[in-house]
């Protein structure tokens, strides 16, 4: 198996500087300090430095001082003397800062792209500002919320109470035969042919190993056994973290009794090494930015061939 560095999204380089999000004077020293730069955030697209010939793609980080208001703040942290902040705009303000639909990117799109800093910005950011959409009333009472603690927090303006950004924990699961083959199921929410690895929600009060054994036997209506870790994707789509699980289907179970459930899992198929390559004109696979590919090439042993397998499609 190859290592890779790691799944998209997962290599941070910022320091988040938790600490200075409680100070009160916050939002006015990133105003004034010169090396302070905004990333812009426009219905969940984020602006792309403008591209010269041979130039890498880039983030478009903004001085705040030329900036119209914006709908949200959020300090995301600091990096090589700079500091960060995002910045959410509507229609009219985003259009002001750059009127070329093609320089605001979804997530993504961008993340194909983009290298480890600019990623490192750009999930937390997308993550932040998906919560704060989605929570603008206290689950208790009802009443508003206001963004606090530089927009990590938002607090009920009747109750005073404080409410966090939440994180959706999912497994997703490599899991082989005896032979060392892959299990793959196709979605019901996918095109015909398209194939991935298995996943779930973690439910309440459940064990991150105990929901592997449970979505395969769910999906697949097969039992599974030595689960084992290997990496975590954040995957803010809109708020789920990933970990990813190998298993191995448990002994003395058939491989040819895995049976897709029929609502969420419409197909199953046990793939070789060689099948995959074989298959590679026939089925898409997971895109290169998920933890689905990641852990995929890694049972592979090298790359997929981008000219055949899924190299556009994207999902989990």
């Amino acid at each position: 198996m190859i290592e890779p560095t790691s799944p998209v999204f997962a290599s941070s380089t910022i320091d988040r500087d938790a600490v200075s999000r409680a100070d009160p004077g916050l939002e006015p020293s990133l105003d004034a300090d010169p090396s302070t730069r905004v990333v812009a955030l426009h219905r969940g697209r984020v602006l792309l430095a403008e591209r010269v010939e041979g130039s890498a793609p880039l983030l478009e980080l903004l001085r705040p001082g030329d900036l119209p208001a914006s709908t949200l703040r959020c300090y995301l942290g600091r990096d090589d003397g700079s500091r960060f902040e995002l910045r959410v705009f509507g229609a009219d303000a985003a259009a002001s800062i750059e009127p070329e639909a093609a320089r605001w990117q979804g997530l993504r799109e961008a993340a194909g792209v983009l290298g480890d800093r600019d990623l490192s910005l750009v999930a937390p950011a997308v993550a932040l500002a998906n919560w704060h959409e989605r929570h603008g009333y206290c689950g208790r009472c009802g009443a508003a919320t206001v963004p606090v603690q530089a927009g990590w927090a938002r607090r009920c303006t009747i109750d005073d109470g404080l409410h966090f950004p939440r994180t959706d924990p999912a497994v997703i699961v490599l899991v082989t035969d005896d032979d060392d083959r892959v299990l793959l199921g196709s979605n019901a929410l996918w095109a015909a042919n398209r194939y991935s690895l298995l996943a779930g929600f973690v439910e309440p009060g459940e064990g991150l190993e105990a929901a592997v054994v449970r979505e395969i036997e769910e999906e697949a209506g097969i039992l599974v056994d030595r689960v084992e870790y290997v990496a975590s994707q954040p995957w803010p789509f809109p708020a789920s973290i990933m970990l990813g699980f190998t298993a191995r289907i448990a002994a003395g179970a058939e491989p040819s009794s895995a049976v897709p459930d029929g609502e969420e899992i419409l197909d199953l198929r046990w793939f070789s090494r060689e099948e995959i390559t074989a298959a590679r004109a026939e089925i898409g696979l997971p895109g290169g930015t998920s933890i689905a590919r990641w852990l995929l090439e890694r049972w592979y042993g090298r790359p997929i061939d981008p000219e055949g397998v899924g190299l556009a499609w994207a999902t989990s």
